[in-house]
């Protein structure tokens, strides 16, 4: 089994590039963790400042320990000053 997260996010006015940027620069880290599968963002083509990020989890407890990471606290505390709303989070389970 394993477990698919997609992250749903908005930036703020003028914030779009920076938040690309976040979200970008988290694949190579998350993608270092034992438990992740794939980790890719996606800027909405009809709106820029609409990104998803598709997220494969090995497990659960992989992506428990993915909210530990230096790399996600450093990419949260980003987005409290560029997103125009609070991230949506939804996980999914492929069994």
């Amino acid at each position: 089994m394993t477990l698919h997260v997609v992250a749903e996010l908005r930036a703020a006015a003028g914030h779009e590039d920076r938040l690309r940027t976040a979200l970008e620069a988290m694949i190579e880290p998350s993608l270092a963790e034992p438990g992740c599968l794939s980790y890719q963002p996606f800027t909405n083509p009809n709106d820029p400042a609409h990104m998803v990020v598709v997220e494969e989890w090995h497990d659960a407890d992989a992506l428990e320990q993915h909210f530990t990471t230096d790399h996600f606290r450093h990419v949260a505390s980003v987005l409290e000053g560029i997103a125009a709303e609070p991230m949506i989070i939804r996980r999914l389970v492929a069994e």
